[in-house]
């Protein structure tokens, strides 16, 4: 199942490629890709009943390397 998050004032590339590579670590996550210009997260996940605590863990990283950075559900 693909999802895809919106990274509201997402404003630096570095940040952008750690979020990405931080969140496909996370137990679940097949594949995770960043579009910079667009600032969208894109995840493919394993099962969709992971989804809210996945949400939660991709919320904490975003904050950790860019806080002002909101995740919004598309």
């Amino acid at each position: 199942m693909k999802v895809v998050y919106k990274l509201e004032n997402l404003c630096c590339a570095k940040c952008a490629d750690s979020i990405e590579k931080a969140v496909a670590k996370l137990d679940g996550v097949i594949s995770s890709l960043i579009g910079f210009m667009t600032q969208k997260l894109t995840i493919e996940i394993t099962n969709e009943s992971d989804l809210d605590s996945l949400k939660q863990a991709i919320s904490k990283i975003v904050k950790k390397i860019e806080p002002d950075v909101k995740l919004i559900k598309l």
